[in-house]
């Protein structure tokens, strides 16, 4: 297990990566360093770490995306993840606005909440686009044409490789916006007495990052991967 890469350990089993969140551990954008490196930086306890590892693997499984065909993959991330994300988009907004009208004078921080969820809700609706558009649509031609033997003319972007670089590019500035939000916010606690858009605020912005962390998850440490070997 200790040799192990984040991304592989929750690539095989998705429950694993909330005991990495519990411990701070990035596993989207960060994924590809070993459990002992990690420990080492962070200077966390490799075994208590190790044991609530082991105690996900007991429980009964769950999803395992690491087999799913590359094209049922896609239309996970798109129907799951992308419609969460449109869906979310505008009530975030909403919520973040008026937070930051109402309350901006006093807790400066949602001010600055209010304009980098903005940022990172345009960033995601033009990224989420051009994987809808332009790689998802070739990955399936890729997965069709392994199954009928047959050759895939070459893209216009020249190789898979190239946007999937941009794409995960983008992930990582995505990470880093929330990361920063989630600094700006305690890690999502609204301030004693806070209204309840106040506190709604804060949970969305919450399970907003979770969600992304797993979107991220299944396109940086599965589905890309796999398209670049299925393409050579």
């Amino acid at each position: 297990m200790n040799n192990k890469t984040i991304a592989e350990l929750v690539s095989d089993d998705y429950r694993k990566a909330e005991v990495f969140r519990s411990f701070g551990i990035d596993f989207c954008c960060g994924g590809g360093i070993t459990i002992s490196k990690v420990c080492e930086k962070k200077n966390i306890d490799y075994e208590q770490l190790k044991e609530e590892l082991l105690t996900v693997d007991a429980a009964p499984r769950a999803f395992e995306y690491n087999k799913w065909e590359l094209d049922f993959l896609i239309g996970h991330i798109v129907n799951v993840h992308h419609t969460y994300v449109e869906e979310s988009i505008p009530l975030i907004k909403q919520y973040a606005s008026r937070v930051a009208e109402v309350h901006g004078h006093h807790y400066t921080e949602v001010v600055e909440i209010n304009n980098l969820f903005t940022e990172v809700a345009n960033e995601l609706t033009a990224h989420m686009k051009k994987e809808e558009l332009i790689l998802f649509p070739y990955i399936k031609q890729l997965v069709k044409a392994e199954k009928e033997n047959v050759k895939v003319s070459p893209p216009h972007f020249g190789t898979v490789n190239n946007p999937i670089q941009m794409l995960e590019n983008e992930h990582e500035n995505a990470g880093n916006i929330f990361k920063e939000i989630a600094r700006l916010t305690n890690n999502y606690s609204p301030p004693e007495g806070a209204c309840n858009t106040f506190k709604a605020l804060y949970a969305k912005l919450d399970e907003f990052e979770q969600d992304l962390h797993q979107h991220i998850h299944l396109e940086n440490n599965i589905l890309f991967p796999k398209a670049i070997l299925l393409e050579k």
